[in-house]
């Protein structure tokens, strides 16, 4: 009897020891579960972060893009406005030229037909009436821009004068200098629209 009760106590210690060190592992077990869990959440939050990140930048980039295409755009429209409106303004101030130039050749028969008073028996009215007329018309032209470009006495500019033929010069301050104009030459609003045909000393 005494056999069998050791041999129960010695199986029921055996038992209690294997309990004792599969508990520890348990434990061990339990632990790494608990250290595993917020470990994946931290890499699942560290994995969010960079996706959220590369659709930041992403969205940057694509302002970026825009906004250079923007101010591109924008810069064109303010050289197109800028350029329209000199055109415009070119355009007003230029506009009337074409009738200009088609009336001077009028202008020039009545300065002739006025130099010529003296050589024709013409009466005082008739003379006043041409030169008012005359005038009239020089008044309206400068209203619209024209001006007469100086020429007699004036050094030869090839800006302003084309020279018809030269002669020699009654003095050396005359050389180079303009002798008598053949045509009148203007300009309308500071461009030239007809160069004075002159003759020039020698």
């Amino acid at each position: 009897m005494s056999t069998k009760k050791q041999d129960k106590d010695i199986k029921q210690e055996v038992a209690e020891d294997v309990t004792f060190e599969n508990q520890p592992d348990k434990e061990k077990e339990a632990a790494e579960e608990k250290v595993t869990e917020p470990v994946t959440k931290k890499e699942e939050k560290k994995s969010r972060k960079p996706s959220s990140q590369k659709k930041l930048e992403a969205l940057q980039e694509r302002y970026d893009e825009l906004n250079d295409k923007y101010m591109r755009l924008y810069s064109e429209f303010d050289n197109y406005r800028k350029r329209t409106a000199k055109e415009r303004i070119e355009l007003q101030k230029s506009a009337s030229r074409e009738v200009i130039l088609d009336i001077l050749p009028v202008v020039d028969d009545l300065e002739r037909a006025i130099q010529s008073f003296e050589e024709h028996q013409l009466s005082e009215e008739a003379k006043k009436g041409i030169e008012l007329i005359n005038n009239k018309l020089i008044t309206i032209l400068r209203q619209k821009g024209l001006k007469e470009i100086e020429a007699i006495e004036q050094p030869f500019d090839t800006d302003y004068h084309e020279a018809i033929t030269n002669i020699p010069a009654p003095s050396k301050k005359m050389k180079g200098k303009i002798m008598d104009v053949i045509q009148k030459g203007y300009t309308l609003n500071g461009k030239v629209i007809r160069y004075a045909k002159v003759v020039v000393g020698q």
